[in-house]
């Protein structure tokens, strides 16, 4: 007997003590064994017990049902859990009961009358295909670790932005500097899919994207973050203008007007700022962490109480103060101070 397979825990779930004897002296051949009366009892076992690698349930059982104990594990927080292969004891059931077994999530079907060849044969497939399945979603993680470019928006895969969140980071801390992150959630995205369908929202989703990255500067990092959820990390952008960008695009996208086959399709969103200045944490994650939740808990504008937000200026003159600020902070206006600061009275004495 292999010793990787004799570690293995099968549960039987029956209400029958004459089938669960039957298949548990079949199962012993290859596997440990571990026996349930009904859905509850079974139900406990695999909460409780690691080992259990596969489920073997009968349907039709007293205090649980075979089908309620699959949804249950379907349903389960616990990634180990959910993905445990359940295999359904059939009997005489009708067709409809095992479309319904499969609908919440059974694996696969095996006969009360099955030999001991097919039930051993049956389960190895089983495991077999969650390990496959397993090794794929491994597989598909490392790829998506690799990209660097979302294929729906064109903007960074989230691996990437904090990649080069990092360098920013690390460049910020070292010379005193300023980074702002900010977080854009479309929260209207599921009316849109409900609306015009999963092509068209991704189309819209490409085109909000677009309109984010053409509103920050080239070194600035956007990145899709979830289905409808975008990140910025700027560096040198301190916390008020970050605030006026992601005002500012909230008020974009509640005008923006698209219709889809006669029906107008709407754009709600809100967003959450985090900044180094204001924020003394120690990693872009951080930044990060905090501009997601200000974004969760965000209430109309009210989403940094530490800054009160600018009034909106046209996009050319807010690019023109922040890069007179950031050429400031550089040391490179020193011979022209002077001429700036004169141009810059005049202006508000005509504002007063």
């Amino acid at each position: 007997m292999s010793t990787d397979l004799a570690q293995k825990c099968v549960l039987v779930v029956d209400d029958s003590k004459f089938v669960r004897t039957t298949f548990a002296t079949i199962l012993r051949q290859t596997f440990m064994v571990r026996e349930a009366a009904d859905g509850e009892a079974g139900w406990a076992a695999i909460e409780k017990d690691p080992a259990i690698v596969l489920v073997l349930t009968d349907l039709d059982m007293p205090k649980l049902t075979g089908f309620a104990l699959i949804s249950r594990i379907r349903d389960s927080s616990d990634r180990r859990v959910l993905e445990l292969p359940v295999v359904v004891i059939s009997g005489n059931e009708e067709q409809a009961n095992k479309e319904r077994a499969r609908e919440v999530g059974a694996t696969d079907f095996i006969s009360k009358s099955a030999d001991a060849a097919e039930v051993l044969s049956r389960l190895n497939n089983a495991l077999r295909l969650v390990t496959t399945s397993r090794e794929l979603e491994v597989s598909r993680q490392a790829v998506s670790e690799r990209a660097t470019h979302d294929p729906v928006t064109a903007a960074f895969t989230p691996h990437y932005l904090v990649t080069e969140g990092r360098k920013h980071f690390a460049h910020a801390k070292r010379h005193a500097g300023e980074l702002s992150v900010m977080a854009l959630r479309i929260d209207s995205h599921a009316d849109v899919v409900r609306a015009a369908g999963k092509e068209i929202a991704d189309v819209v989703l490409k085109r909000i994207a677009k309109l984010l990255m053409d509103k920050v500067r080239t070194e600035d990092s956007v990145a899709r973050t979830a289905e409808a959820a975008f990140m910025v990390v700027a560096a040198g952008t301190a916390a008020p203008q970050m605030l006026a960008l992601a005002q500012r695009l909230h008020r974009e996208l509640a005008e923006a007007k698209v219709t889809y086959r006669g029906q107008e399709l709407r754009f709600a969103s809100r967003f959450g700022v985090a900044s180094l200045t204001m924020d003394p944490v120690n990693a872009i994650e951080d930044l990060m962490r905090l501009a997601i939740q200000r974004l969760q808990s965000a209430t109309g504008h009210r989403l940094l109480p530490e800054f009160s937000v600018p009034p909106l200026l046209p996009t050319d003159v807010e690019r023109a103060l922040q890069a007179l600020e950031n050429a400031a902070d550089a040391g490179r206006l020193a011979a022209a101070a002077k001429p700036v600061l004169k141009r810059l009275q005049r202006i508000a004495k005509k504002l007063n």
